[in-house]
C-alpha cells in the first residue's frame, strides 16, 4: 500500500490567483482617468473641463471604496492601486492645473520670483503623496483603525484637490484672469499642502448608516442641497469644502482655548 508522503512530488509549480476585482479597480481607473483628462485639459485653456473631470474624479474615488466595502472585494492590490490613483487625481492634478492657470504668473511679481510658483505646485504635490502614505501607514497599524474609522489625520486629499480646482472654477467662471488672482493661488496652494501633512483631524463620516431611516426633512434638505449645487457648482462646492476644511483648525482652537 503506497502512502501519500511516500510519492513524489508534483514537479508542476503551484499556479497563484493574480485575478483582481473588476467592479472597484474599474471605478478606481475612471477616477484616475478624470484626473488625467484634467491635466490635458487645463494644457488646452479648458479650465471649467478640467474643474468638471476633478470633482468627477471624487465622485469616482467615493463609489469605488464603498462598493469594495458593500461586496467584500477590498483587496491589498485595490488599497494601492487606489492610493495611485488619488496621487494622480488629487494630487498631481489639481497641481498642474493651478499652475497653468494661475501659479505660471508668479514669474512677473519681481526679480527672484522664478521658481516659487511651480515650488509650489511640487509642495502640494509632495504633500498630497506623503498624505497618502501616511493614511496607508494608518490604515495597516490596527492600534490605529479604531480612530481612523472616525478622524482623518490630516487634510484628505479630495478636499484639498477641490479647494484647488474650486478656486479655478470659481474665478474662470467669472472671467477672472489667473494673473490677477497669482498671489491667493499661491498661498491657497501651500496652506492646502500644509494641511495635508498637518495633525488637525477631520470628521470621515464613514460611521454613517445609509440603510438606517431619516426623517422626512432629512431627503427634503438633500432635495435643497442638489438644487443649491445645480444653481452655482463652482461657488456651492467650493464653500462646501472650504466649511469643511476650516471645521478642524477652529475646533482644535475653541479646545486649546477651553483647556488653557
Amino acid at each position: 500500500m503506497t502512502h501519500p508522503e511516500d510519492q513524489p512530488p508534483d514537479p508542476r509549480p503551484t499556479q497563484r490567483h493574480r485575478s483582481i476585482y473588476l467592479l472597484p479597480n474599474l471605478f478606481t481607473t475612471a477616477a484616475m482617468f478624470a484626473g488625467f483628462f484634467a491635466i490635458i485639459a487645463a494644457q488646452n485653456g479648458r479650465y471649467n473641463a478640467a474643474a468638471v473631470a476633478i470633482f468627477i474624479a471624487m465622485l469616482l474615488d467615493t463609489i469605488d471604496g464603498r462598493i469594495a466595502r458593500m461586496t467584500h472585494t477590498q483587496t491589498a492590490f485595490g488599497a494601492q492601486y487606489d492610493s495611485l490613483a488619488d496621487l494622480i487625481s488629487f494630487g498631481l492634478a489639481p497641481a498642474l492645473v493651478m499652475y497653468e492657470w494661475s501659479l505660471h504668473f508668479m514669474n512677473d511679481v519681481g526679480p527672484g520670483w522664478a521658481k516659487p510658483g511651480w515650488l509650489a505646485a511640487f509642495f502640494y504635490t509632495a504633500a498630497a503623496a506623503m498624505r497618502l502614505a501616511r493614511f496607508n501607514t494608518l490604515a495597516n497599524n490596527h492600534t490605529d483603525k479604531p480612530a481612523e474609522t472616525h478622524f482623518f489625520v490630516g487634510l484628505p486629499s479630495p478636499t484639498a484637490a477641490a479647494l484647488m480646482i474650486g478656486m479655478v472654477w470659481i474665478f474662470y467662471d467669472m472671467d477672472v484672469s489667473g494673473e490677477v488672482m497669482r498671489v491667493p493661488a499661491f498661498l491657497l496652494t501651500l496652506l492646502a499642502g500644509a494641511l495635508m501633512v498637518s495633525n488637525f483631524r477631520y470628521l470621515t463620516f464613514k460611521d454613517i448608516d445609509f440603510k438606517s431611516k431619516v426623517p422626512f426633512i432629512g431627503a427634503l434638505l438633500i432635495v435643497v442641497a442638489l438644487m443649491a449645487i445645480a444653481f452655482d457648482p463652482p461657488k456651492i462646492l467650493f464653500s462646501g469644502f472650504l466649511i469643511y476644511t476650516l471645521s478642524a483648525p477652529i475646533t482644535f482652537l475653541f479646545r486649546f482655548k477651553r483647556k488653557s
